[in-house]
């Protein structure tokens, strides 16, 4: 995984045992039922689509890949979101997502032109 944000190492350094805290909650979360690490990352993923998060997408979407899911399947996860969330959301969501695949040099699906605008930093 990509170097951590740096506010965030800052909250880790400041903050250890809550960060050690929240490590575990999510530890125990994610041990909490019968998904795997993937299918995990992917509804990650789409929550973060939803609330409009470019760093959670961007860290899921990463996460994701590392866990062994498809960059297709992670570009569907911004699509699923278009009818539930709207057009704008689900645009800035693929936009974030390509973001990491662009990064990893893992091209757009065919027919799929790099975004310009639609939510990005």
């Amino acid at each position: 995984m990509k170097e951590l944000p740096g506010r965030y190492r800052d909250f880790r350094r400041q903050f250890p045992a809550i960060s050690g805290a929240y490590d575990d909650l999510g530890r125990m979360i994610a041990e909490a039922g019968p998904l795997n690490e993937k299918h995990i990352q992917l509804i990650k993923l789409g929550m973060a689509v939803a609330s409009g998060q470019e760093g959670a997408v961007h860290s899921h979407a990463r996460r994701a890949l590392e866990a062994g899911a498809k960059p297709e399947e992670v570009r569907q996860v911004a699509l699923l979101a278009m009818t539930t969330v709207g057009f704008p959301r689900m645009m800035a969501g693929l936009s974030w997502i390509d973001d990491v695949l662009n990064g990893q040099g893992l091209t757009p699906a065919p027919g799929v032109k790099k975004q310009r605008g639609g939510g990005r930093r």
